[in-house]
């Protein structure tokens, strides 16, 4: 995803959940969602083999 399309995305959520967003904080909420995004590509990328069962309980 480009971070353009991440802006389209912004400004379609914001519409879609009746959410003002001021245009002074736009590009503040922008960056963070490029970034989150940059952060989640890093989990979809990471390969699991098909015999990987989920956990039903998680403890660290």
């Amino acid at each position: 995803m480009t971070d353009d399309q991440i802006a389209e995305y912004v400004d379609l959520m914001a519409n879609l959940i009746d959410l003002p967003l001021d245009p002074e904080y736009r590009p503040g909420v922008v960056a963070n969602m490029v970034r989150i995004a940059q952060i989640a590509q890093v989990v979809t990328e990471f390969s699991i083999p098909n015999e990987i069962e989920a956990a039903p309980v998680f403890e660290p």
